[in-house]
């Protein structure tokens, strides 16, 4: 009897779960990522986004055709940091499981701190302000810093602090980060990746890049310049960052979406 009583309330639970196919066929989902266009912002010093039209007419069998080559660095727009970018012999952009490429989104809001500086760090205190009120942030989590910079894209000059390319705008570079015993927690935490709303999860003015160091030298990817991050609750996203898949790649251009709860 017990047994029939158990299997009864199983029954029930799954009959009331909602499947994963409709779930991903009638939930609401929110696009992370910039278009790539002439626009896009990439870092000073590396090569921008550029689009070479093939075709785009109507060819003399009769039908249309379009077509495109496009050029541009690893690491500009929407674009995954894998571990190799700055720790020898760690992953590569083709070697970061899939597996840690999606998780629950864990978002962590600091624009109010932002609006105080520029140069804002997050701290651990933002972490835990974060878990006193949501809980502990779970393993495999994908953490998401919202700083509320999206609403500067893409206007560099507000973006990223200089309209300059090449090694002089380097010293000009002004925009949230977080700082490194920040990034010490999430790696406690072992998270799946780190992302953030602004160029870089090292602050503007870093010049060791001791976060990117750190988390990479576990394996943990960062992305960067995600997009719509106001969009996404604090808690109950589930989401998902594809990268152009580029062996032995150092990073690469970033699809990422949000599956609300």
């Amino acid at each position: 009897m017990r047994r029939l009583s158990l299997l009864a309330v199983l029954l029930v639970a799954a009959a009331c779960r909602p499947s994963l196919a409709r779930r991903l066929s009638e939930g609401k989902w929110v696009d992370l990522t910039y278009d790539f266009d002439s626009t896009t912002i990439y870092w000073p010093t590396a090569q921008p986004f550029h689009l070479t039209v093939v075709s785009a007419q109507r060819t003399t069998g009769g039908y249309y055709y379009a077509a495109n080559n496009f050029a541009a660095a690893e690491h500009g727009g929407t674009h995954l940091d894998a571990p190799v970018h700055f720790a020898e012999g760690k992953r590569t952009t083709d070697q970061v499981p899939v597996t840690q490429l999606m998780g629950p989104a864990v978002v962590i809001d600091v624009s109010h701190q932002v609006d105080s500086s520029v140069d804002y760090r997050v701290r651990p205190a933002d972490i835990t302000a974060w878990e006193s009120v949501h809980g502990a942030i779970p393993r495999g989590a994908i953490v998401l810093i919202r700083t509320g910079w999206g609403s500067r894209w893409p206007d560099r000059a507000r973006y990223l602090g200089t309209t300059k390319t090449g090694a002089s705008a380097i010293p000009e570079l002004h925009f949230p980060g977080l700082d490194l015993d920040a990034a010490r927690e999430l790696a406690r935490r072992k998270v799946n990746a780190v992302g953030i709303d602004t160029p870089s999860i090292d602050y503007g003015q870093s010049s060791i890049f001791a976060v990117h160091r750190r988390l990479f030298a576990v394996n943990i990817p960062a992305f960067e310049n995600v997009a719509n991050l106001g969009e996404v609750p604090a808690t109950g996203a589930y989401v998902i960052a594809l990268p152009m898949k580029i062996k032995g790649g150092s990073g690469g251009p970033l699809r990422i979406v949000a599956l609300l709860p």
